[in-house]
């Protein structure tokens, strides 16, 4: 494929395990101008509304991608139009504002068929003070007749314009070459001193949900702010913490609200989005706090989603639990156990992180989950147990094609990843797949972290 025409995210996925601070680029401009096409090829994944209709993509939709190798999370933004009649219009425009204080990259989309309009102007006005890197992308130049024709573009005053196609993908190389050059170079994580090599553990959640309660509970004292006002927490804050003899570095991190309730006096929780994906990617461990009086959420699932992809061992914090009665409480498990049903090896703890209740139980089974995110079994005991499993439930034939499993090993901890040599790895059924996962837990554990099998071609020797 020529490199003009190249969809990042699809040949370099991203590791999903993959730790440290991402580097952001916010994709912004006027509505209908193609920034959700845009997003979706630079994914690589069909995520974003593609509709040719304004005002779209009302949020801002975050992904992790690649560019040239680096890792990044690219976040989609709602259109920037001021002089719109749309009531959600200054919401969006004050998304916009919040994804530029949290990109390092700024990429602002022109149409490049339409000319200069007044929205476009205003948009170049609102980044033409930032220090940071912004580039300046005339889209559906999908012709050289559209391409010319974006050179009009530079009425806005810009210093450069790189004309692309994001429905074709063409120019796709050249804009990822200048998203590589713009990103900061590669940091280390932030880790002072003292807490290095100590476990991290995530507290994240929707706002009110507890989290800065349970940390001043765990400390014994009003070190955070505790206020029944969503919101009140904005960055992500470490705290050191000592129990049972073992040291944990605590990230009490912002509260995260449903999407509809994120109002303008209330934007700044839509900056401590991302503050809390960076505190769940620099963790080991994420308890995810969830009220249990108001009750599982799919804002919950999304949070469970994320820890669960960067391969953190997860524990369900149920807070508030001195305001339920028993049946109620049971009633909450049950509910949370159904909308979490991805994770059914995520421990739940029922709390009360304004009276104390449970919260010793809730570290003592942090502690065992983390244990097992960083647990490796024996060589010797795992093909035992492989042997076992093919000669009990050998891999089903598919397309007519015998499967043979030859070995398997433990290729990496936290979390534990397992590597399953074939001589057909494309056709191991989804179905077998999870049926060895589930094989593995019932043999040797894992409570609390997710377990990854990938299938890998051994070819015969001649």
């Amino acid at each position: 494929m020529p490199r003009s025409a190249r969809t990042p995210g699809r040949d370099n996925p991203l590791p999903a395990n993959a730790v440290g601070h991402r580097p952001v680029v916010a994709i912004v401009g006027r509505p209908n101008v193609g920034k959700s096409t845009l997003f979706n090829r630079l994914v690589g994944q069909h995520l974003a509304i593609v509709e040719d209709v304004p005002g779209v993509t009302r949020d801002r939709h975050y992904a992790d991608a690649l560019v040239l190798g680096r890792e990044c999370v690219i976040v989609d933004t709602g259109g920037f139009d001021p002089h719109s009649d749309d009531p959600m219009a200054e919401g969006i425009a004050e998304h916009v504002r919040l994804a530029l204080d949290e990109a390092d990259v700024i990429v602002c989309v022109l149409d490049a068929t339409s000319g200069v309009m007044p929205a476009d102007r205003e948009a170049v006005a609102l980044l033409r003070p930032t220090a940071k890197p912004v580039i300046y992308v005339g889209n559906k130049a999908d012709s050289p007749k559209r391409e010319q024709a974006a050179m009009s573009l530079y009425e806005l005053g810009i210093d450069a314009l790189l004309p692309v196609s994001a429905q074709h993908g063409i120019g796709f190389g050249d804009l990822e070459d200048r998203i590589a050059e713009a990103l900061p170079p590669p940091a280390d994580d932030a880790t002072s001193p003292e807490h290095e090599g100590l476990p991290r553990l995530a507290i994240v959640g929707r706002p009110n949900a507890g989290k800065s309660s349970l940390v001043n509970q765990l400390l014994g004292e009003a070190r955070q702010l505790v206020d029944d006002r969503p919101g009140t927490t904005v960055d992500s804050i470490d705290t050191l913490i000592e129990a049972d003899g073992e040291r944990y570095v605590l990230i009490d991190t912002a509260g995260i609200r449903r999407k509809r309730a994120v109002k303008k006096e209330l934007g700044v929780e839509g900056l401590s989005v991302m503050k809390a994906i960076r505190a769940i990617e620099r963790s080991d461990a994420v308890v995810l706090m969830i009220d249990a009086d108001d009750g599982v959420a799919e804002q919950d699932a999304r949070l469970a989603g994320l820890a669960v992809d960067r391969g953190r061992a997860l524990v369900v914090a149920l807070n508030k639990s001195d305001l339920l009665d028993a049946e109620r409480r049971k009633r909450a498990i049950a509910r949370t156990r159904e909308v979490l049903a991805f994770a059914p090896w995520a421990p739940i703890v029922v709390i009360s992180a304004r009276t104390g209740r449970a919260t010793k139980k809730l570290l003592s089974t942090v502690a065992a989950a983390l244990v097992e995110h960083q647990r490796r079994v024996p060589t010797a005991e795992l093909n035992r147990f492989f042997d076992e499993v093919l000669e009990h439930h050998p891999p089903p034939t598919q397309k007519g094609r015998a499967i043979r499993l030859f070995y398997v090993t433990q290729a990496a901890t936290r979390p534990p990843t397992f590597v399953a040599m074939t001589n057909e790895p494309k056709l191991v059924h989804f179905s077998y797949q999870r049926y060895v996962i589930n094989a593995i837990r019932k043999r040797f554990g894992f409570e609390g972290v997710p377990v990854r099998v990938f299938y890998r071609q051994r070819r015969r020797r001649e």
